[in-house]
């Protein structure tokens, strides 16, 4: 398939700038992939698709804090630092994103906080924005954490045109959020409640967690027209093996198995065994899935509306079918449905 077969106007008034008053209240659209049927709901309804011994399965990662605003030294020129990941713990040395980049050159020194809470120093350039860099701080790791937390604000994608406040720390986060590792959300994740969570376990349903953290190759745009051509970026993930357990349970039983957003779908797609069942798994993935695309593990799968020519919608396409999925995206912008991370919900099934 060809990047153009992903193109579509977004209005930029359907793309959502802050969620939706209650995580389980945006709109869902059901998408029938056996006739290409739509039915328009609210989140919360996903509950009636669902029954006893199904299983969802959900991406636990944690987003951090990961923009920064710091000065340079002497000049006090304002840079932001957006961290990408860790590299060494013992070292403090991180791999991050740089703007203004013309600004950084190796050896300088950022200073972050009104008293200096954090002083980085430029060791290395990775690519023409990222750079490494090495935080000059003597105390534990947990002061360490802790001063980040203090510091760093939530990496709200770029195209929300506001700063980010108080509210988006506990909203641009899934409430099963556990390990550590994140610069976006999985947003398919945000829409489940607490209350919605506990009734889909009463009404029987088992949850399965994995873990993908998720990097900034997610908004990554792809450049080339012949998609066999796209690299994606890196991710790390992990499935324990009592989660490949309850999923490879449920894949025996014929029972649901939905994939709770793109990043779990890659995850369980890059650990499957040769018999199609779910291996654990600890390692790094840079799988991209587009059409066409033999699906192993989940059989329906909740996602956002997601933006033109990305590899998000490019893997929506292959599951729900190119077609269907077109049309799908079709009745949404009539619809006025919201789009991309703070939007709205569709479920394949």
């Amino acid at each position: 398939m060809k990047l153009s077969q992903f193109k579509f106007n977004l209005p930029e008034s359907l793309v959502a700038n802050n969620p939706s008053e209650h995580r389980d209240e945006a709109r869902l659209m059901v998408l029938h992939k056996d006739s290409g049927k739509i039915e328009h709901k609210i989140f919360k309804d996903v509950l009636s698709y669902f029954d006893d011994k199904d299983v969802m399965i959900l991406n636990n990662t944690k987003v951090f804090p990961a923009r920064l605003y710091g000065n340079k030294e002497k000049t006090g020129a304002t840079i932001e630092v957006f961290l990408l990941r860790e590299l060494n713990k013992e070292l403090r040395l991180w791999d991050v994103l740089v703007d203004p980049a013309r600004k950084i050159r190796v050896g300088n020194k950022l200073y972050f906080g009104d008293d200096d809470l954090l002083v980085a120093e430029v060791v290395d350039n990775t690519t023409s924005r990222g750079r490494t860099i090495r935080f000059l701080f003597d105390g534990t790791d947990e002061e360490f954490r802790k001063n980040i937390e203090i510091l760093g604000e939530t990496p709200l994608p770029k195209y929300i045109k506001r700063k980010a406040t108080a509210q988006d720390k506990e909203r641009y986060q899934t409430i099963f959020a556990k390990h550590e590792g994140a610069v976006a959300a999985p947003t398919a994740g945000l829409h489940f409640s607490r209350e919605l969570m506990k009734r889909l376990e009463l009404k029987g349903v088992n949850f399965a967690e994995v873990t993908l953290h998720v990097g900034l190759g997610t908004f990554r745009s792809v450049e080339v027209e012949d998609l066999t051509k796209h690299k994606m970026d890196s991710e790390q993930f992990i499935i324990e093996q009592k989660d490949a357990d309850i999923v490879n349970k449920a894949i025996e039983e014929k029972r649901k198995i939905c994939a709770v957003g793109t990043t779990s779908m890659r995850a369980i797609e890059s650990a499957v065994s040769s018999g199609r069942m779910l291996k654990a798994a600890n390692d790094w993935t840079s799988k991209f899935i587009f059409p066409p695309y033999d699906f192993s593990i989940a059989n329906s799968m909740i996602t956002n509306f997601h933006t033109p020519e990305s590899t998000l919608l490019m893997m929506v396409s292959a599951f729900g079918g190119y077609d269907y999925v077109r049309n799908a995206y079709d009745v949404a912008l009539k619809e006025k449905y919201r789009f991309y991370s703070y939007g709205d919900a569709m479920l394949i099934i």
